[in-house]
């Protein structure tokens, strides 16, 4: 009876270690993308009431995740103007155990076109851009709280005027002390299958630092598999939010999935949830959640990106 018992324990004690493994699924995926890329958020331009409601939106996931405030801010949103209009950033935050004062940044652009005012369809709703990059920023944050063993610093960011000349990932990189951020990971558009199908994602400016060889190596073993950027002629590399930060040394990469020379729906009124793979965009945010490990634990530290001459 001793044995059984002893034998049941051990089951239950495995069964609860199982239920509180922290998990990235798919019905969460598919809650904050469809309340993003929703009609309600007007298709989030900047400097509209749309991408306050979801600059709203975001602050309450990082609060019921636990998020600290970053730096000396007294909410989630860093604020700043742009000519004399208002605007914000989104950021949360989880220190370091032992190296606080070490940086990981995971961001993503919560803004996109807007509305227009005639026609049937009249709004933008950005759903891969980016509204899959910032679900997969919210979906990391509640993952990476719930491991709770981050040795560096997590920052969280969710960039506003992206669209409109990177107005909030400038802002961000004015403000922090770039020697002190030891990666970026930018998720732009990883909600439709990359050239490569299902389990695939590029990283731009791979050459750049050693980062992609890094979350290569994390992922040894698994189905997944990060390439290089195969659209050079695009510069994407300084086209997204990493390009701030990577000007001024930080290895500042960007991981994306879209087809650039087909993506049809690519600033289009039919950007819609409909055209998402909601599936293939859950196991690539799992995959970028694996292949920072070793840098979030503060085992690895990518080399710098040559700095941009003033």
């Amino acid at each position: 009876m001793e044995k059984q018992l002893l034998v049941i324990f051990s089951l239950a004690f495995t069964l609860l270690q199982a239920q509180e493994k922290p998990v990235i699924d798919v019905q969460d995926v598919t809650r904050i993308e469809t309340t993003l890329a929703s009609d309600k958020m007007q298709g989030r331009k900047i400097f509209t009431a749309g991408i306050d409601s979801a600059s709203v939106f975001i602050e309450n996931e990082f609060k019921q995740i636990g998020l600290e405030y970053y730096d000396k801010l007294k909410s989630y949103k860093q604020e700043f103007t742009v000519g004399s209009n208002a605007a914000n950033n989104v950021i949360g935050v989880l220190t370091g155990k032992t190296k606080p004062n070490e940086y990981v940044v995971f961001s993503a652009h919560y803004d996109h076109l807007g509305t227009i005012t005639k026609g049937k369809d009249k709004v933008y709703n950005g759903a891969n851009d980016d509204a899959s990059g910032t679900t997969a920023v919210i979906a990391l944050a509640k993952y990476f709280k719930a491991l709770n063993n981050n040795e560096r610093t997590i920052i969280f960011v969710a960039f506003t005027g992206e669209e409109v000349g990177g107005f909030g990932s400038e802002y961000f990189t004015n403000n922090i002390e770039a020697d002190k951020v030891v990666a970026m990971f930018n998720i732009e558009m990883i909600g439709t299958e990359s050239k490569w199908k299902k389990n695939s994602a590029y990283i731009t400016g791979f050459e750049k630092s050693d980062f992609g060889v890094i979350l290569q190596n994390n992922l040894k073993g698994s189905d997944f598999k990060f390439y290089e950027d195969p659209y050079p002629q695009e510069q994407l590399f300084y086209r997204s939010d990493n390009a701030r930060l990577a000007a001024v040394g930080v290895p500042a990469h960007t991981i994306s999935t879209s087809k650039m020379d087909q993506e049809l729906n690519y600033h289009q009124l039919s950007d819609e949830i409909s055209t998402l793979d909601l599936e293939n965009m859950t196991q690539i945010i799992k995959a970028i959640a694996i292949s920072s490990a070793s840098i979030v634990k503060g085992i690895d530290t990518p080399t710098r990106v040559a700095k941009l001459k003033q």
